[in-house]
């Protein structure tokens, strides 16, 4: 060993040198490496915080009702004017409305029920009573059944109409703000609220509809005022202003509609 030791001489030294210095770099890059996979860690949890809130779901929802009432509004005219009306596509058409003006607007309410500050005369049934919200879906089924039967509502209606209860409960889900929903009589006034706008799908109340025969401010006017009503308040609140153009509509139909 020293005969190996004196013949290499320096070459020894070095190599005993760089041995360590080699791997103290390797432990150096494998703690480098530990550090970058700690710091990662937080950006996955920041980015599962900016996953979509209930709020922009509820706002979502909103905007695909505001679009099916569109739908909802040509449907019939494009049918006739096609000449494809079936009484296939009468029952068709109450089908997809009552997934579109009453599920949805249940779902709606379900998800601000959920939101609520739960009181404490409901604690023990806190999961159950949100789902009172699809007591509207019922109804509004139940509405929709009477519209096919009913030959009274050709030009009217009697009772809300579906896409009128789903644009306010969309409207109103975009104006009201967590602070509200965390009222200790939030919960109770939605609830209330769910069980009156049932009553008023099915009510006996007569309501005028949005068509027209012909455009004369004689047989038009109440309809002309109900919509510079509401684009004076839509413009505005913006889908917030539906809320108050539906109520509109309900006090102009109590104010002009004879029994």
């Amino acid at each position: 060993i020293e005969f190996i030791t004196k013949i290499m001489g320096k070459d020894a030294f070095v190599m005993d040198n760089i041995v360590p210095e080699a791997a103290h770099k390797t432990e150096q890059k494998q703690e480098a490496d530990r550090e970058r996979t700690t710091d990662e860690r937080p950006v996955k949890k920041e980015r599962r915080k900016t996953e979509p809130q209930p709020q922009q779901g509820k706002n979502k929802m909103t905007m695909f009702i505001i679009i099916g009432a569109v739908f909802d509004f040509f449907d019939g005219f494009t049918a006739r004017a096609l000449k494809v009306s079936s009484p296939i596509g009468k029952e068709l058409d109450s089908l997809a409305d009552d997934i579109t003006f009453g599920f949805a607007p249940s779902a709606i309410a379900f998800m601000m029920l959920k939101q609520c500050a739960v009181p404490d005369s409901l604690l023990g049934a806190q999961k159950i009573y949100p789902y009172a919200a699809f007591v509207m879906a019922a109804f509004s089924a139940l509405r929709l059944a009477k519209f096919n039967l009913d030959e009274r509502q050709t030009s009217s209606f009697i009772g809300m109409p579906t896409p009128a209860n789903a644009l306010f409960w969309g409207a109103l889900a975009c104006s009201v703000n967590a602070e509200l929903l965390a009222s200790p009589a939030a919960a109770y006034i939605i609830i209330l609220m769910v069980f009156g706008s049932s009553a008023l799908l099915v009510s006996e109340i007569p309501m005028f509809a949005l068509k027209f025969k012909n455009y004369s401010w004689k047989d038009n006017k109440v309809k002309y005022i109900f919509l510079a009503l509401s684009l004076a308040v839509i413009i505005p609140f913006g889908i917030g202003g539906l809320a108050i153009a539906i109520l509109l509509y309900l006090m102009l139909s109590l104010l002009t509609e004879k029994r």
